[in-house]
């Protein structure tokens, strides 16, 4: 199958089928396979905006709800040309599964616009924020469904849909939306929560295989916030940075590259190809196929494919994006002796302390960045143990761990609400 027409919903389903197929399903209710692999709900809206010269453009938008057996929908939302109806579907399947893997109570649900977010003005993205949530505010509120940051979205984003919404109902609601800034009832720790909690997992991968971190080769395709924090993160313990990439290119050197030099970049809104150090210029997928000991996407889905996977070269794949690994690419890795961190359990750290807002937003009380980061590692290890032994009692990859881990997670929940 060709990279444009690789499916995320259909590569979602195969995923569940695949651990369906492996685990113990002798006490779970006929049926329950094809309620997983359908979603609860989907909206589909268009969103009127008002452009800065007064013309009016329709935007068309989606939010689906997959399930909420175990609580809430949970789930971002993403502003990017290449939103559809099925990627939200894959996107919200995905945090269903990881919401279970690491047992907070919170369903799986995703949203996005169709919206090449750098083509508007900040007074255009706000508005357009704001018309999203007229036209989902009744599906949405705390206890029904608390949206996020995704791609090209921001706590200033947040903020103004959390602002948007509480005005709507008539009562300020900080818990509406995770991700906010501190100012708006955002917690402390989360814009390095998916990066953070990668970390303590990769941790305890190598912990368990008795290896550490220190000395390890990274390349990294993403250089948003998720994958440039955890660029800075591995650097401080001990790792080399020598390949990274995001929407204009990459760049790799093999005695390392200055990620202090590569987030100014960033920060002044510059390709990583504008590095001035000394590096090799990369065509927009060539960081995937670069010799290093970790390999870790963090940009879209459908990444390595069919068709790709077997130029891979590194020895460890940690998926700090969502989905960037189809079935068939899963099974040329697994052949090759490639190991593979799942982006159910990998990125987890990001829906982690969104929850933690939502508590905090609940209780009206809010935890210091320690605290935050404390019960962020002690649960994640925890679950990263989980998993681990879990694919080591099923004989399988951690993807299958992880999702055997999430399916028994869900089916209990249903079946003790008697929805089978």
């Amino acid at each position: 199958m060709s990279e444009h027409k690789q499916d995320a919903f259909e590569n979602a389903k195969a995923q569940i089928k695949k651990a369906y197929d492996i685990m113990d399903t002798s006490k779970i209710q006929d049926g329950f396979l094809e309620v997983i692999s359908a979603p609860k709900r989907i909206i589909e809206l268009q969103v009127p905006l008002t452009l800065d010269d007064g013309s009016v453009k329709l935007y068309q938008a989606f939010r689906c709800q997959h399930n909420d057996a175990r609580g809430p929908f949970k789930g971002g939302i993403r502003f990017h040309p290449e939103v559809s109806r099925n990627e939200v579907k894959a996107l919200s399947t995905w945090m269903t599964m990881k919401c279970a893997v690491i047992d907070i109570p919170l369903g799986g649900g995703k949203g996005g616009i169709v919206v090449n977010p750098k083509e508007l003005s900040q007074t255009e993205l706000e508005r357009l924020s704001r018309g999203y949530v007229q036209g989902l505010y009744k599906y949405l509120g705390p206890k029904t469904d608390t949206p996020a940051p995704d791609v090209n979205t921001t706590p200033q984003i947040m903020a103004w849909m959390m602002d948007e919404y509480s005005k709507l109902i008539g009562v300020y609601t900080p818990g509406s939306f995770t991700g906010k800034p501190l100012t708006s009832g955002g917690s402390a720790g989360r814009g390095q929560a998916t990066a953070q909690g990668g970390v303590y997992v990769l941790d305890k991968f190598l912990e368990l295989r008795d290896d550490s971190i220190d000395g390890k080769t990274l390349c990294l395709q993403g250089a948003g916030n998720a994958g440039l924090t955890m660029a800075k993160l591995m650097v401080e313990k001990g790792i080399k940075v020598i390949g990274i990439s995001d929407s204009g290119g990459g760049i790799y050197n093999e005695d390392g590259l200055d990620i202090d030099a590569i987030s100014e970049l960033k920060a002044d809104k510059k390709s990583v190809t504008d590095y001035k150090g000394k590096a090799e210029k990369l065509d927009l997928k060539e960081v995937l196929y670069k010799k290093c000991d970790i390999l870790i996407p963090a940009a879209l889905e459908n990444q390595i494919t069919g068709e790709n996977a077997l130029k891979v070269q590194a020895k460890l794949i940690m998926e700090l994006a969502n989905g960037p690994i189809t079935p068939e690419a899963d099974e040329i890795l697994e052949k090759a002796g490639i190991d593979i961190i799942p982006d159910i359990l990998a990125n987890a750290g990001g829906v982690m302390v969104s929850y933690f807002e939502g508590v905090q937003n609940d209780q009206n009380y809010y935890w210091t960045a320690d605290e935050v980061q404390e019960k962020l590692k002690k649960r994640i290890v925890h679950s990263a143990e989980n998993v681990f032994n879990t694919a080591k009692t099923n004989k399988s990859t951690y993807r299958v761990g992880a999702f055997i881990v999430a399916l028994e997670r869900v089916f209990a929940a249903m079946k003790d609400r008697g929805v089978l």
